[in-house]
């Protein structure tokens, strides 16, 4: 099947055999730089209007959470609102990316960015005029989550088709990096709006904000475009999708992964708001502050996977246990501002979980199938939410915000060894104990390789 210019070159999946599923992992072309894929103008056209979209994003987000927060007192209440905007994502995230697969993605995008962005107004109609109650945010989150069911595997796959294979890798990266520079402003934007003027202004903007994106996409060359042939329509595609993930390890084990970290390590709402209100009792300030540095650290994740040039699952494995290390850690933090530094390198090693995941399974998927794998990826990554908030929120109400912090980086932690272990076992890897100049070094090594460090000396 012809899948566009230069889809030749995306590497083979590796196989259930090969000892690339742990080690040499599927990558992306090197780049030339940090920033090279920004030289595509249809890439940029995307990236700048998503500099102003996800700036807006992050805005509502942080809105949206004071103002439940506000309006019932319930961390619950938060968990329920995150919940509601991933919950489509979790029935229909599946049958979203077989409609990605069939339908031309510009014109997909065009229409999911226009749902999302009249959300946004109608949400700050309601505000600003003063009748909104929880149950419009949640209707409103609800909203946005059925438009994010195509709207998130069709971004994810276009990104390969304005840049090609050999600069995936690094605009995956960058779009992370737009996304996280974005959440460096948007909080603080917010924070101010919301302290000032109220929460409406910041819904406003955000659904203004969806002009750029959508001028975007409509100033773009088609013929620039590497274009896969779209899926015809059929029976069982749900299924061959599924089928197609289940066969390879390189696949279903980041995505499980991501599955575990996504719906009990990534619940920030519930944690941080509950953090800034009932154990520092700092405000809307703090809980601006937290996610500033969170994003700060995330940004230098993105930049760091952007130079970085490859997506090896050692990467993945290594970052997520760190990951988790790290919310155990921050959970018993005895102060603000500790709690807060701490936020930066959370930041770092969730985004790098999250970029290295994304590109691997991406660069390992055919073309053809990349709108359902990917849409399983977001499913399980996102639609995960809406049964870790609910019961993330309800720990942080009963037992306290830390009890709540140190269940999702335990249960974190704990998913990214048990995965690297089972990595390691089908790449044919064994843990490897020793000392180096002095110090314990633990590492993977080949089988062959550990038995002949075990073998006597002749």
């Amino acid at each position: 099947m012809s899948t566009g210019p230069g889809a030749d070159s995306a590497p083979a999946p590796a196989t259930h055999d090969s000892p690339s599923a742990f080690d040499r992992s599927p990558r992306a072309t090197r780049s030339s730089s940090m920033f090279s894929s920004l030289k595509i103008r249809n890439y940029r056209l995307f990236f700048l209007g998503q500099v102003v979209s996800n700036t807006g994003t992050w805005m509502q987000r942080i809105a949206q959470d004071w103002l439940v927060l506000s309006l019932t007192g319930s961390s619950a209440a938060v968990g329920i609102t995150t919940a509601l905007q991933f919950l489509p994502m979790l029935l229909f995230g599946l049958y979203g990316g077989v409609l990605v697969d069939r339908l031309p993605k510009r014109p997909t995008l065009l229409v999911t960015q226009t749902a999302m962005a009249v959300t946004g107004l109608a949400l700050a109609f309601l505000t600003l005029s003063g009748h909104v109650q929880v149950w419009h945010v949640y209707l409103a989150a609800f909203a946005v989550g059925l438009a994010t069911v195509l709207d998130n595997p069709a971004r994810q796959s276009f990104v390969s088709e304005m840049v090609g294979p050999g600069q995936l890798q690094n605009a995956v990266s960058l779009n992370s990096a737009n996304f996280q520079s974005a959440r460096l402003v948007g909080p603080a934007v917010a924070g101010l709006l919301i302290t000032g003027v109220g929460t409406g202004w910041a819904f406003l903007f955000n659904g203004l904000s969806f002009v750029a994106p959508i001028a975007g996409l409509l100033l773009m060359r088609a013929r620039e475009l590497h274009v896969v042939e779209r899926t015809p329509r059929g029976k069982g595609q749900l299924r061959e999708g599924l089928q197609y993930v289940a066969r390879r390890p390189e696949l279903i084990w980041p995505i499980v992964l991501v599955g575990f970290i996504g719906t009990f390590g990534f619940n920030f709402p519930v944690w941080l708001s509950a953090y800034a209100d009932d154990i520092f009792h700092a405000g809307a300030g703090a809980y601006s502050l937290f996610n500033t540095l969170m994003a700060l650290g995330s940004l230098a994740g993105a930049l760091l996977a952007a130079r970085r040039g490859t997506a090896r699952l050692r990467i993945l494995i290594a970052a997520a246990v760190a990951f988790g290390a790290l919310e155990v850690v921050a959970a018993a933090a005895p102060s603000l501002w500790l709690f807060a530094l701490l936020m930066v390198p959370i930041g770092i090693f969730g985004l790098t979980v999250n970029v290295t995941a994304n590109t691997s399974v991406q660069m390992a998927t055919d073309p053809a199938m990349r709108g359902r794998v990917m849409a399983l990826f977001m499913m399980v990554f996102m639609g995960g939410t809406p049964l870790g908030a609910p019961l993330v929120g309800w720990a942080t109400d009963a037992y306290g915000a830390r009890v709540g912090f140190a269940l999702g980086g335990l249960i974190s932690l704990a998913a990214a060894t048990t995965i690297g272990l089972i990595l390691a076992r089908i790449g044919g890897f064994r843990l490897s104990l020793g000392w180096h100049h002095g110090h314990p070094h633990v590492r993977f090594v080949p089988k062959e390789q550990r038995e002949e460090q075990l073998a006597p000396a002749a």
